[in-house]
């Protein structure tokens, strides 16, 4: 893990947290002040209005959660997707003639050992996918010079195919891990509302005349996890909600297995 990583996981719980905190704090205080200086009516709406603020931030937070876990979803609906690619592009590379064949499978086993080794090593990415477009591109090439050979082939329209879907299913898990985010104007209402309503409850809690700093704390951490699981499941560059590898696992371990035979 680099230290990059390490800072951007340490600010994703330790800013929920100090959101949560410095607002009930403040809240305490200016209660505090409020119940010396007027106090309180038994009748006042102090109290419907925090359980209110409570529930629209409860609501919001599902929701944000929500976005979170489709987003989840669709990472791992594309794993699968894309090792039914990687396998029926291998497949259909024994269609078209050599050196095509063994250089289209020389290049589909690097690609999957690429997918493995970054589930491994997140900070791997910016060279696996520089090296990842590098075969597509060449992978591309050679559907180019097939065509040119017989564009009426059937053969060769299924290798062509093939190869085109490998691209659309990279480009698609691309967009949707590193591009597709929970919208920042959620974030910022996340914000605001979370301020908003601690500062309300923190204002109850002083009014009352019963603040307590441990439960504040236990407040803010509670708080703290839930918003960092939901920035954890929108970032799985961070590597802190990977998939399951084995169908990828598998894939490769047939891949090998199939050119060891075959030499």
């Amino acid at each position: 893990m680099t230290k990059d990583i390490f800072f951007s996981i340490a600010a994703m719980f330790v800013v929920p947290l100090f959101a949560v905190l410095i607002p009930i704090f403040i809240g305490q205080r200016y209660g505090v002040y409020r119940s010396k200086k007027t106090p309180e009516k038994e009748s006042s709406p102090v109290g419907t209005i925090v359980s209110a603020a409570l529930g629209l931030l409860a609501f919001l937070l599902a929701f944000t959660f929500q976005i979170a876990v489709n987003r989840y979803s669709d990472r791992k609906e594309m794993l699968i997707n894309e090792v039914t690619t990687i396998r029926t592009a291998w497949l259909r590379s024994g269609l078209v003639p050599e050196p095509f064949r063994s250089e289209t499978r020389k290049y589909l086993i690097e690609y999957t050992d690429l997918r493995v080794d970054l589930a491994k090593d997140i900070s791997k990415l910016d060279k696996s996918m520089a090296r990842t477009e590098q075969i597509l591109d060449t992978v591309w090439h050679y559907s180019e010079r097939i065509a040119d050979q017989d564009r009426s082939s059937e053969a060769y329209s299924l290798y062509i195919s093939s190869v085109n879907d490998l691209i659309d299913k990279y480009n698609q898990r691309v967009t949707i891990a590193l591009e597709y985010r929970i919208p920042v104007s959620v974030l910022y209402t996340l914000c605001i509302i979370t301020f908003l309503s601690m500062f309300t409850l923190g204002y109850q809690i002083g009014l009352s005349g019963r603040a307590s700093f441990r439960l504040s704390i236990l407040l803010g951490v509670i708080f703290a996890i839930i918003i960092f699981l939901i920035l954890a499941l929108d970032r799985p560059e961070l590597g802190l909600t990977r998939l399951n590898q084995r169908p990828m696992l598998k894939l490769q371990q047939q891949l090998h297995e199939n050119v060891q035979v075959k030499q």
